[in-house]
């Protein structure tokens, strides 16, 4: 604390004069007593409360006294040192994903608004800049000054359920940083420190991460399929705990019918799969876990049960253990002449023809026939895809592969070429002829082949499965077509099928037009169903590291507590009589 008017400081002689008119003023006053009966009772009263009776005698000379002491403290202005954010201007990168809805007594997203408001105090006039995060991370203010309109940022922000992103937000900040020194915030649940770029010297990051100490046991896998008017289904469950957790499972309709309840015990650190079948033949199966964790969010999951799957129809030049592969899983295969599967319509063709790509009806090419395979080396690296949920590829042995297509994805390699690619159209090229690999051997073989064939027949009795806020194009015919809830609730409009965007909040949905409805399917993205331990870190300088100290005055609130104190002189005053 300090004073910026220490010229004033001669003033502190007006309260010295009054206590000095006090000193010298009569203390008492001649008073006439007609008996001393009661003098002894009077004097009693006053020996039992000394200090009250001085208190309320001299009670108009302390107000008084403390109104000048405070007049004389308010012209010197006091104030407070307090420190503010460094730099020219400040960003703040708000990650508004799922995860950031785990917590204890308040959730990560919650607590970090919390720290927003406080900050703002900090800010001192700079400008402010607030970024959230997702596939497409979006400026909700942009070098803003006005606090009110800072604070009513604040208060709009909500979680978006998307996946983070982080690296987009980040370069989008990079855009708003130019010369100017810049404290950035980072409002996340965890993040690597290498991470956050450091090339600038200019640049302070401040990272607020969630707690340390958050347990979680989730479901991460749910599929399903109908097979002879029953449904079989997939479930994968994590522990991310350190000890053993027992689980409730229920799996239900979507109308909330129980058809299963089992209670799982899951080893610390540990996953676990489950098959379930001979289930009821329903359109969408629902999974719930009951377990004492500190994330919601990814504690149920849905998925949709196609009726009338594709059949399945392998070539006859295909190695018979394709064939087998189909069938061990329960799907309805049968072998077709080459020369026939162009014709073929409802099915999904697996075979080795690249010409066959061209059709609109879904294709699993195993090989090729119009290039020569070339000698591999090295382990299977796979990125995160839906197709390897329930199989793991790390043992396999491949020998050989074909060359791969340059404009389709590449969603497995062996050493650095590609094994397995999906194309634009969504259909799943292995680059390698059966023959070539140990793979049938490992029981992860049928079980890719179950999640293909899953894959594949999404849209045709649905929309298929999105993940929050996702935009793509779907197949659906032009006109005019909204979105509901499954309960009937409005959600929004569009008309032309690469308009469509999924709702943010997952869920079971239905996009209806005048004549046709397709029910699909909101998802929390796979790295939305794990949670990692909070970090909280600074990084970098701003102005050599310092940061801006300055002087706070709170004259302001002496002159409130003055004009207080005058008040309560008044009713004193009011109460002893303005004639005494």
């Amino acid at each position: 604390m300090g004073f910026s008017q220490l010229i004033f400081l001669w003033t502190i002689a007006f309260p010295i004069i009054v206590l000095l008119y006090y000193f010298f003023r009569k203390k008492y006053k001649e008073q006439e007593v007609s008996s001393t009966l009661f003098w002894e009772q009077v004097m009693q009263e006053t020996r039992v409360s000394p200090y009250l009776k001085h208190l309320q005698r001299n009670a108009l000379f302390y107000l008084q006294m403390l109104a000048l002491l405070l007049f004389v403290l308010a012209l010197m202005n006091p104030y407070l040192k307090t420190k503010e954010i460094g730099g020219e201007q400040v960003i703040w990168i708000v990650d508004t994903s799922a995860t950031m809805l785990a917590g204890k007594e308040q959730s990560t997203f919650e607590k970090h608004l919390e720290e927003m408001r406080l900050l703002v105090k900090e800010i001192g006039g700079r400008p402010l800049t607030i970024i959230t995060t997702g596939s497409d991370p979006k400026t909700i203010i942009r070098q803003e000054t006005n606090v009110q309109q800072i604070e009513k940022a604040i208060d709009g922000l909500a979680v978006t359920y998307e996946e983070q992103h982080l690296t987009k937000a980040i370069e989008m900040a990079n855009a708003f940083i130019g010369d100017l020194p810049t404290t950035i915030y980072l409002f996340t649940d965890a993040v690597s420190r290498s991470d956050l770029p450091i090339e600038s010297e200019h640049v302070k990051w401040i990272v607020k991460g969630a707690d340390r100490d958050l347990k979680n046991v989730a479901i991460t896998r749910l599929a399903a399929t109908s097979i002879n008017g029953e449904t079989i289904a997939l479930l994968q469950l994590k522990n991310e705990t350190e000890e053993n957790q027992t689980v409730q499972l229920s799996i239900t309709n979507k109308d909330g019918d129980e058809l299963l309840e089992k209670t799982i015990t899951l080893q610390p650190k540990a996953e676990l799969a489950n098959t379930f079948e001979a289930l009821p033949n329903i359109d969408v199966l629902v999974a719930t876990i009951q377990v004492e964790d500190d994330y919601e969010a990814d504690n149920s999951m849905m998925t949709i049960v196609g009726s009338n799957p594709y059949e399945i129809a392998v070539g006859q030049d295909m190695h018979k253990l394709v064939q087998i592969g189909f069938q061990s899983v329960g799907l309805d295969v049968k072998s077709v002449p080459e020369h026939q599967l162009e014709s073929l319509r409802g099915a999904i063709v697996v075979t080795n023809q690249t010409e066959l790509l061209k059709r609109n009806e879904p294709i699993v090419l195993i090989g090729r026939d119009d290039e020569i395979e070339s000698e591999v080396s090295g382990k299977i690296e796979v990125i995160q895809d839906e197709l390897f949920a329930f199989s793991s590829l790390e043992d396999v042995y491949v020998s050989a592969v074909y060359p791969p297509f340059d404009d389709f994805d590449t969603i497995a390699k062996v050493g650095d070429k590609p094994f397995i690619q999906r194309s634009p159209k969504g259909d799943i090229v292995v680059l390698a002829d059966i023959q070539s690999t140990d793979w049938p051997l490992y029981p992860s073989f049928p079980l890719f082949l179950w999640s293909v064939q899953n894959e594949l027949m999404e849209g045709k009795t649905s929309l298929g499965i999105f993940t929050p806020n996702e935009q793509r194009a779907v197949s659906l015919l032009p006109g005019d077509w909204s979105i509901y809830t499954a309960d009937g609730v409005y959600i929004s409009s569009f008309e032309q099928s690469r308009d469509f965007q999924a709702p943010s909040k997952p869920g079971l949905y239905v996009v209806q037009s005048e004549h046709e409805e397709r029910p699909f399917i909101v998802q929390l993205p796979q790295k939305e169903r794990t949670i990692e331990e909070g970090t909280s870190f600074e990084l970098g300088n701003v102005v050599s590291g310092q940061e801006d100290i300055t002087n706070q005055s709170i004259a302001k609130w002496i002159v409130l507590l003055i004009l207080f104190l005058i008040v309560v002189e008044w009713e004193v005053q009011r109460r002893r009589g303005f004639a005494n």
